[in-house]
């Protein structure tokens, strides 16, 4: 007799192969042709919102890696929210305006001015905006984000231009705005002011060199350090790496309370110098310009010296000696040559000393016609002609490349400079910004934890906001200025509210034609539009207002802000700022941060180093959520780690989770949950148990959620399904669900378990691999939503006991502690597999109370054709559970294997109707089936 059509084999339409590369695209294009995002809006409308803001990428190019990584993490977010209750609308935006556009169409049409005027080039820009905003959304959509993506914001909008002049205005109003003569920091090439967060460091060799300074009247500086004479060339050595700065030299700068020596020595040339340098300094110096073993004439505090005169390098002019605590001795000559339009510490103590502000450098970085030696020449090219005009003069006495870390503009990786130029400022302290913003921060929960210290470090020591730039794409600043005193129009929140109006309907470009302030009711015989356009930091630092303020579906504070680490000094901190400065708050109740992606080795992926890992390939060849998944895995508090191997060991990870749900699909196959699930309190005990083990676990899931701890929620899931189901529960439970009767109230009980635990992992799954969750679930048994994410979690769950919990630990140690012992009598090919085993325990105490409960039914725990029960003696194998001793022997059975269940039992071939069956097969053959008490 063939006895294959009485056992209960799984079937189920869920593939073992995930094929997700061809079958998520599918899927996506079902989801937007149902409506899905928005019929989950509709259907959690009456929902206490959980609002998850989108700041905007740049609308630039294909995405990359970084991207995928923050918006799979919005989406998680997002995806768990909606689990947790609440409604969670997620508005996607585009950062459009700005450089990196403006170079991009000028590759195309030229610059402005030359082949293309203004207006058609920034209609220009608006245009390549637009198709790199539907570039980069199909592939934010590809990944599986849920959002509005029909109806992004866009900050290239008329409607989001107009919130940025409303919200500039009603900054202004409350009195943040400064005008003033500021060094900023100025790219060469990009023409224009660059804000802090455009800024990042790299290496740069430059000449660094030591310059005297010889004193106007000699015998003062005598007289100061007691000596009777000094040289006539006496004075005092500064050190610079930036010796294009020295035209602009107004004065130097010493510290009033450190030591200055006046030194005389002979250099290696023969020459006699008498120099002024700090104490501590003294033998490196000397050193460096050749003076050999010098004599120290005199000391005296660098407050001894404040206003002497001294002869400028340069030009010859006097300059004088000033104090300020920004000079110390950590490098150079302890004396600092201060040009107060080429750097902010020299700008702030050229203010107290009320020092003229000298900019020679244009927007190009040339000297300026008239500038001396140098006019006409570009700034770095000059630093050569000025260290030889030196020399000749005989005040250069040292010249070296010197290595430093030097700021560069992060666009071009170009070295910048600072310029002192006429600029806007929302200020820091004119008006309590910076108090009332780091009040705001402390208000914040910042995760991790370490980034409330490091925005408040920023905060705290931030110069005042340049907010006006020098380019042709972008807002307006929108101001008008009195054409003589170069003062504001006394009315300018209330003209650029009118501005806004006009823009709201206009675009931008209205404001640059001629009869813009007769449109706004301004004299222009008195009043001269400002050029400026705001900087593009302002430009999403204020989407709070622009988008949270003005849609419905929306409000302020969101609670989440979610970018990268880098955003402390970018978008969270302009978004604080004008928060603050418009409303008091910060525009977000908690901010979460993510590193940067590397590759296995911790390096930055890059082009030349070939490790660069783009997501339309990981999406191409793994699938979307496969790349989730990843994301999950990886610890986004620090670095993340990706490569071919990383994600290789991620889709192993998934293959487990998926075979663990087409497990439960498959034998859950005519189950019906409404007809056939059985009451907690008639489950057996093992699936009680394994209900328990959900029940935790679904805790510590949801919680992890809240607390953004995915990683915890990867690795949670994944010991599910390796240890907790793969490697115990579902491999004892494939005996019953196979053998018994297909109604046997034994199967149902595994059923109604497996039900529990199907619908509970399909909603962990959801937010992470939201592809797989949609296929999981449309292929579950029962009434449901139609999509996962219309569900919230699962409620039916319940947890045992601590004492039921201990009992089947115990029994699962013994398991373990066996199953070796059981795998080298495989690799000796004694057995096939551990059915053919028998095993003999030996316990006391508690151990042997646990194992002689479960009694007979112990094979089944064990997947072996028997176990025996015996008095602790002296032989067998010897392992410690639950804190106390078992022995045990495992040795391949001696009896015949029943073709239906496998296992070797005495009474296979006793049956004379079924020779090839044991008795219990024999017994599952009929309605009624066998008796299990236990699992």
């Amino acid at each position: 007799m063939d006895y294959k059509d009485t056992i209960n084999l799984p079937q189920t339409d869920f593939p073992m192969k995930a094929a997700l590369a061809t079958r998520e695209p599918a899927m996506l294009e079902q989801w937007y042709e149902r409506g899905l995002y928005q019929r989950i809006q509709e259907a959690t409308a009456d929902r206490e919102t959980f609002l998850l803001h989108d700041g905007p990428p740049y609308a630039n190019g294909d995405i990359h890696i970084g991207h995928a990584v923050n918006k799979i993490l919005k989406d998680i977010v997002v995806r768990s929210a909606l689990l947790a209750g609440f409604r969670a609308p997620y508005v996607p935006g585009w950062d459009c305006h700005g450089l990196p556009i403006e170079l991009q169409v000028e590759k195309k049409v030229g610059k402005v001015g030359q082949k293309v005027d203004a207006r058609t080039f920034r209609q220009k820009c608006r245009e390549y905006a637009d198709q790199q905003i539907d570039r980069q959304r199909e592939g934010f959509k590809r990944l599986g984000g849920l959002g509005d993506w029909d109806h992004p914001y866009a900050t290239r909008d008329f409607s989001y231009e107009a919130g940025m002049l409303r919200a500039l205005a009603q900054i202004v109003e409350r009195g943040h705005l400064k005008r003033g003569v500021k060094p900023v920091h100025w790219c060469f090439d990009c023409g224009s002011a660059l804000a802090e967060a455009e800024i990042e460091y790299q290496d740069k060799t430059s000449t660094a060199i030591d310059v005297l300074f010889p004193a106007v009247d000699p015998t003062r500086l005598a007289s100061i350090f007691g000596v009777e004479a000094v040289d006539d060339r006496a004075g005092i050595v500064i050190w610079t790496t930036t010796p294009w700065t020295i035209p602009a030299n107004q004065a130097v700068c010493l510290n009033a309370e450190l030591d200055y020596d006046l030194v005389r020595g002979q250099r290696d040339d023969g020459r006699s110098l008498d120099i002024v340098v700090a104490s501590e300094l003294r033998q490196s110096v000397c050193e460096r310009i050749g003076l050999g073993q010098a004599e120290v004439l005199g000391t005296v505090s660098g407050q001894a010296l404040e206003h002497l005169a001294l002869h400028h390098p340069y030009n010859g002019l006097e300059v004088p000696v000033i104090l300020g605590e920004h000079v110390t001795t950590e490098t150079g000559t302890g004396a600092v040559h201060t040009a107060p339009g080429h750097g902010q510490e020299d700008f702030e103590v050229g203010q107290r000393y009320d020092l003229p502000v000298v900019n020679p450098v244009d927007s190009r970085g040339i000297f300026v016609d008239g500038t001396p030696v140098v006019a006409g020449e570009f700034v770095w090219k000059a630093n050569a002609k000025l260290v030889e005009h030196m020399r000749a003069n005989g005040t250069l006495l040292a010249d070296e490349a010197f290595g430093h870390s030097y700021p560069h503009c992060w666009r071009h990786k170009s070295p910048t400079a600072f310029r002192t130029t006429p600029q806007w400022f929302i200020a820091m302290d004119q008006a309590g910004l910076r108090e009332q913003a780091l009040a705001a921060i402390d208000q914040v929960r910042w995760v991790p934890d370490w980034g409330k210290a490091r925005i408040r470090g920023m905060v705290e020591s931030r110069p005042d906001w340049c907010i006006s730039r020098q380019r042709t794409w972008g807002v307006p600043l929108g101001f008008f200025v009195d054409r003589e005193s170069q003062e504001p129009h006394p009315d300018t929140p209330e003209l650029v509210r009118r501005l806004a109006d006009i823009v709201a309907e206009e675009g931008v470009d209205a404001w640059y034609e001629d009869n813009i302030a007769e449109r706004l009711g301004v004299d222009p015989e008195r009043y001269e539009t400002v050029p400026d356009i705001l900087d593009v930091w302002f430009d999403s630092g204020v989407t709070h207002h622009c988008v949270l303020d003005q849609r419905d579906e929306l409000s302020r504070p969101a609670d989440l802000y979610l970018e990268g680490s880098d955003q402390h000094r970018g978008w969270f901190q302009s978004s604080l700022l004008t928060s603050v400065a418009m409303h008091g708050e910060a525009p977000y109740r908690q901010v979460l941060t993510h590193g940067f992606t590397v590759d296995a080795e911790g390096r930055k992926m890059s082009k030349s180093l070939g490790n660069v890992i783009a997501p339309q390939q990981i999406m191409q060849t793994l699938g979307a959520d496969i790349l989730r998944l990843w994301v999950a895995a990886a610890d986004y508090r620090q670095e993340m780690s990706v490569s071919d191997e990383i994600l290789k060991r991620v889709a192993d990870a998934y293959r487990r989770i998926r075979n663990t749900a087409r497990f439960l699909l498959g034998n859950l196959n005519g189950f019906d949950p409404a007809a056939h699930a059985l009451p907690d309190d008639e489950l057996l005990p093992l699936d009680r148990y394994a209900v328990d083990l959900a029940a935790r676990l679904d805790e510590d899931i949801r919680q992890a959620y809240r607390d953004y701890r995915f990683l915890n929620i990867y690795q949670g899931l994944h010991h599910f399904c390796s240890v907790d189901m793969g490697a115990f529960y579902l491999d004892v439970i494939k005996d019953r669900l196979y053998t018994l009767p297909e109604g046997h109230p034994a199967r149902r009980s595994a059923q109604t378990a497996m039900q529990h635990l199907l619908e509970a992992l399909v909603r962990w799954l959801a937010p992470i691999c939201c592809f797989t969750a949609e296929e999981i679930w449309s292929e579950m048994a029962g009434e449901r939503e139609e999509s996962v994410m219309l569900a919230t979690w699962y409620e039916g769950l319940s947890t045992g006991s601590d004492e039921d919990r201990a009992f089947w630990q115990t029994l699962r140690g013994v398991r373990e502690a066996v199953g070796p012992h059981l795998e080298a009598l495989r690799r000796a090919k004694e057995i096939g597999s551990s059915l053919a085993a028998e095993i003999t325990l030996e316990a006391d105490g508690r151990l042997g109370e646990v194992l002689a409960a479960v009694g007979d039914e112990l094979r089944f725990i064990f997947l072996s054709s028997d176990v025996h029960l015996a008095p602790v003696g002296e032989g067998g194998e010897l392992a410690e559970v639950a804190g106390q001793t078992l022995k045990f022997s495992v040795r391949p059975t001696e009896h015949a294997k029943c073709v239906r269940c496998w296992h070797h039992r005495e009474t296979v071939g006793r049956i004379d109707e079924h020779p090839e069956l044991c008795g219990r097969c024999v017994e599952n053959l009929t309605p009624a089936g066998e008796t299990r008490r236990w699992g």
